[in-house]
């Protein structure tokens, strides 16, 4: 697959979650939306889902198998995503980028070191894989061959679902790949979304037409009409996935 191409930005953002209001410096709006808040709290609750499956849930791994996943996918792939090509098209300096992901990654496989002397030695399987594809996905190596949605989908919907329950039990169970296909449906969907979204914000330079109703009505097709649905949608599975990962914690923790 080819490298990014530099984006033609519309005057909205290149995504709807991108420089809030709330954060004055430039430098820091552009850090939160490289780090893409609702998509890494969308893949946090996969997280969560998985540890929380079966009983019993240990408070502690749970919290360090999130720990794990928001640096490697919060601050490390998404780092190396916006190194690559500048999708975003932010002016962060590379190295600050190269240092993020360093330190994402990093931490992450530390933190799954760790995981191997407490949980299981075979853990190591899930450090490797997950290293791997952050850095083979994000950077499109082997020519882009791992750079695919079959990639994104396995990787960032079902591998989650799979590590945080291995982390808890030692052990992987029907049901936690049933889970898993969860995970990799629900960030289909939300990729089935994202991408024409991010192809109107990022790729778009105009758009021409009408559409004609049966009563006789007709209105324009705008940028914002064909965006609005599309970006709703995602808004909404952004909620619904960390509801339901909160209400699988309350109830394993009450």
């Amino acid at each position: 697959m080819a490298a990014h191409t530099r984006p033609i930005l519309s005057t909205r953002g290149p995504a709807f979650y991108a420089a809030p209001r709330f954060l004055q410096s430039r430098r820091a709006r552009e850090w939160w939306t490289v780090l893409h808040p609702p998509y890494t709290a969308l893949h946090l609750s996969l997280v969560t889902i998985g540890a929380c499956l079966s009983a019993p849930t240990n408070a502690v791994k749970l919290v360090a198998t999130l720990g794990a996943f928001l640096l490697a996918v919060g601050v490390g792939a998404h780092s190396l995503d916006e190194l690559n090509g500048r999708p975003l098209a932010t002016t962060i300096p590379g190295w600050q980028l190269v240092g993020a992901s360093t330190l994402g990654l990093g931490g992450a496989v530390a933190l799954g070191v760790v995981g191997m002397i407490v949980v299981s030695p075979y853990l190591a399987a899930f450090i490797v894989v997950g290293f791997g594809v952050a850095l083979a996905y994000n950077l499109e190596l082997f020519g882009g061959r791992l750079h695919t949605g079959t990639v994104l989908v396995l990787s960032w919907g079902a591998f989650p679902v799979l590590t945080a329950y291995f982390a808890q039990h030692g052990t992987l169970s029907a049901g936690a790949v049933g889970a898993a296909i969860f995970g990799a449906l629900l960030t289909r969907i939300q990729r089935q979304l994202s991408t024409p979204a991010r192809v109107l914000r990022r790729r778009t330079r105009a758009l021409d037409g009408t559409i004609e109703y049966l009563d006789g009505e007709s209105r324009p097709i705008t940028r914002a009409s064909l965006l609005a649905p599309l970006e709703d949608a995602l808004r909404t599975l952004c909620w619904a996935g960390p509801v339901l990962a909160l209400t699988l914690a309350a109830v394993r923790f009450s």
